[in-house]
């Protein structure tokens, strides 16, 4: 599986994620693949090309911003997005959370079509499709 971990979290985290999981799977930071400052729609555009890739993301606009949550559910891409209060909570509890929810996410992204998005809850295991 390809993993994305989007801007609004600390490239820390896709470095430990991508120790932890190679060679099993590949866990870039979106600045070190795109920069910093890229547009949503354009690494959006980008990775969908490529193929299927999974994104983790903080940035919950996505699903709300008519251009960014058009490009998002017409890709190839699978988006895991934080719940609002795992998304301000410290990095601890989210890495924690990620993790504890890895093989969920796994077998979501093995299943569903490109364009799907989820959120990844504070306290549930339970993972719920975003519409």
């Amino acid at each position: 599986m390809k993993v994305l971990i989007d801007e609004n979290l600390p490239p820390a985290l896709a470095r430990a994620l991508d120790a932890l999981f190679a060679p099993q799977h590949e866990i870039v930071h979106l600045r070190k693949r795109f920069g910093p400052g890229v547009k949503d729609v354009e690494w959006i555009t980008t990775l969908s090309r490529e193929g299927r890739w999974v994104v983790i993301s903080a940035d919950r606009r996505i699903t709300r911003n008519k251009s960014e949550y058009n490009a998002f559910r017409s890709s190839r891409l699978i988006g895991f997005f934080l719940s609002a209060g795992l998304n301000k909570s410290p990095l601890t509890k989210q890495a924690e959370r990620i993790l504890a929810l890895w093989n969920d996410i796994e077998i979501l992204a093995d299943r569903v079509g490109g364009g799907a998005m989820f959120e990844l809850p504070m306290t549930s295991t339970r993972i719920k499709q975003l519409k």
